[in-house]
């Protein structure tokens, strides 16, 4: 009998071979996997923290086991301090904070020069800033609020010499230096209009022109009345700020006189 032979078909040039359904599938080949660069930097930032931590454990543990170093003697070995005392009736806040204690925070009032003999009508002591503003200022409101929240305290002294001369005195000490040049700067600043001193006035013997002056005011004059004179010098001293004025009614004051005035209050400040 003869075997058939089969041809196989053959394909054009260009065509893919059919799959053989009894040929094994070939397996899928798996996704490639990225490398976790994210870990690796989070290992190597805990690497560098480990490591800082590490030393500055090291470091404290080598200073700990150091000797520490001696501070340098005092120039002043022994600090001459007062012995404490038991309080008793003559016990003051000043002598319990004696150590602490200011010239600043003296009572100002005994500061005040004192009027000479001979003088009458005098008087000394406190006056609030309200009370200054209302004697003292044109516009009290305006002159309050300029003082109010600087000045600390007022001291105020006054007395009539002979007939014609009154005398006032004033110690204005405020909370901070600038405040009172603030306070010596305005007042000195008007004194060469002409409804005040008229002039630029003068310096006084060892006071810088940046901390005071004195002025002679021109003779004021109205029908009726007598002439008037002031002296005035502003100066200050730290916190302070004093203004002296002497008053003439015939309208007779020299430099001498107020120059000599506010030459006793200095040495007192």
């Amino acid at each position: 009998m003869e075997h058939e032979h089969t041809i196989p078909e053959q394909r054009k040039e260009g065509e893919l071979a059919a799959p053989d359904p009894a040929a094994e599938p070939a397996p899928a080949l798996a996704p490639r996997r990225r490398r976790g660069r994210g870990r690796t930097t989070l290992l190597i930032a805990g690497a560098a923290v480990l490591g800082v931590l590490a030393g500055t454990i090291t470091g404290y543990a080598v200073q700990y086991h150091r000797a520490p170093t001696p501070l340098p003697p005092l120039a002043q070995q022994r600090v001459a301090m007062p012995k404490p005392v038991a309080p008793n009736d003559a016990t003051s806040h000043r002598s319990i904070n004696a150590n602490r204690w200011d010239k600043a925070d003296e009572d100002l009032a005994k500061k005040l020069v004192e009027a000479p003999g001979g003088a009458k009508n005098g008087y000394s002591g406190y006056e609030s800033p309200d009370e200054f503003a209302a004697d003292y200022y044109e516009r009290p409101t305006l002159g309050f609020l300029s003082l109010a929240g600087g000045v600390r305290r007022i001291a105020t002294a006054g007395w009539q010499q002979g007939e014609d001369d009154y005398v006032e005195v004033r110690l204005l000490q405020f909370h901070d230096r600038s405040d009172a040049e603030r306070h010596q700067q305005g007042q000195s600043g008007y004194q060469s209009d002409e409804r005040h001193a008229g002039n630029d006035g003068f310096a006084l013997p060892g006071v810088p022109d940046e901390h005071g002056r004195a002025w002679v005011s021109n003779v004021k004059s109205k029908p009726g009345y007598h002439p008037v004179r002031v002296a005035r010098a502003i100066i200050r001293r730290g916190d302070i700020v004093m203004d002296v004025e002497i008053t003439n009614t015939r309208g007779e004051v020299s430099e001498r006189e107020i120059t000599d005035l506010a030459k006793r209050q200095l040495e007192r400040l």
